[in-house]
């Protein structure tokens, strides 16, 4: 028969259960008496694990068992709301991830019932599904980070995401285009206010949030620059201005034909006032991505470039501006891929090296149309 009686011994105790198997109970450093949370095959087992969990006491290394027994979707939406510093597009990219990706599969989970099995499972499961590559990586670095937290607040005692390379991210290969394509592109885009959209992240490198946020005093058409420190966030249809993606301010300076390009935009379509906005919707409103694209899907299939992103034409003007005979700190300072750490290394770049790649890009503008009008043709 099996006996319930349970055998003291100087840390813990064990008893034999009605099935057979051993319990193992045992004070915690609080005082509160804790049932281990399996039990074993024998008695020496149970006495074996209560020796090991004593240890871990005396070292300091023990965690409390029903700690980590929090849902991982409540601990991920706490963890992004005690972030204070996070910016506000940041915000909005780890909850989609949350609502998105994490949440259907494991939300209910406890953190102490995340197995590294269990996250293999999660990840191969997303892949399977058809999310891209791109955004499993950036949603497995999220759980990663959610969990290291984890193991410091020592709800869990090691992080479960251990897939070796699962946080990078491989984006696929760009479209490639030349100058030719874009000024193509920019030529049959309707309405033609959004003609220097094209041209001047194609050519300055500005981001879209960074055309949305742009305004007349952030020009200085004589000196032919542009001065970049205001972006426009867009978090679920509210728009709002901030710094822009990396904190990246940064004046860049533009080739003569963008200049141009730009002293009859400002004509002809922007707010008027030194704080007017450059570039605003077909409404005269605000330039909002979900407005643009159905117009870019046009212009890009008209152009025979379908595949092309409106974030590759800043590719091509980096590629542009390498060729140019730019070193590699001139180009992070003049596209703003620097982040807040690395701008400090970058931040010696001159405005004599930016004012040369601007002219070695204008000359190749130049000659690329040379011969050939690629400008409108008049229609709206």
């Amino acid at each position: 028969m099996a006996n319930s009686k349970g055998r003291r011994r100087r840390f813990g105790s064990v008893r034999q259960l009605p099935s057979g198997r051993y319990q193992a109970r045992y004070p915690g450093p609080d005082g509160l008496v804790r049932t281990a949370p399996r039990t074993f095959d024998t008695e020496t087992d149970a006495k074996q694990w209560l020796t090991l969990t004593e240890a871990e006491m005396v070292r300091g290394g023990w965690i409390d068992p029903g700690a980590g027994r929090v849902p991982l979707g409540e601990y991920t939406t706490a963890w992004i709301a005690q972030r204070p510093r996070l910016a506000p597009r940041t915000v909005a990219l780890y909850k989609s991830l949350l609502r998105l990706h994490i949440e259907p599969d494991l939300g209910s989970v406890h953190l102490s019932a995340l197995s590294p099995a269990r996250v293999r499972s999660w990840r191969s499961g997303l892949l399977d599904d058809g999310v891209g590559q791109v955004t499993v990586a950036k949603t497995y670095r999220l759980l990663r980070a959610v969990m290291n937290t984890a193991v410091d607040d020592e709800l869990i005692r090691r992080n479960p995401c251990r897939i070796a390379g699962a946080g990078r991210e491989k984006s696929p290969e760009r479209t490639v285009v030349g100058i030719e394509d874009v000024y193509r592109l920019a030529g049959l885009i309707r309405p033609k206010r959004w003609r220097a959209v094209v041209l001047l992240a194609a050519f300055g490198g500005l981001r879209w949030d960074e055309l949305a946020g742009l305004r007349r005093q952030r020009l200085d058409l004589d000196a032919g620059t542009v001065r970049v420190d205001v972006s426009v966030i867009d978090i679920e249809g509210h728009l709002s201005e901030g710094p822009p993606k990396w904190d990246s301010r940064r004046t860049v300076t533009l080739p003569a034909p963008i200049v141009d390009e730009l002293r009859v935009h400002l004509a002809k379509y922007s707010e008027t006032g030194r704080t007017g906005r450059v570039f605003v919707g077909a409404q005269g409103g605000t330039l909002r991505r979900s407005n643009f694209q159905a117009a870019w899907r046009k212009a890009t299939k008209a152009a025979d470039v379908p595949l092309l992103h409106f974030h590759d034409l800043r590719h091509l003007g980096n590629t542009l501006a390498s060729n140019t005979g730019a070193n590699l700190r001139e180009l992070m300072a003049r596209m703003g891929h620097a982040s807040p750490q690395a701008a400090l290394i970058y931040q010696h770049a001159t405005a004599e090296r930016d004012r040369a790649i601007a002219d070695a890009l204008g000359a190749m503008i130049e000659d690329a149309l040379s011969g050939d009008d690629r400008q409108d043709d008049g229609k709206e």
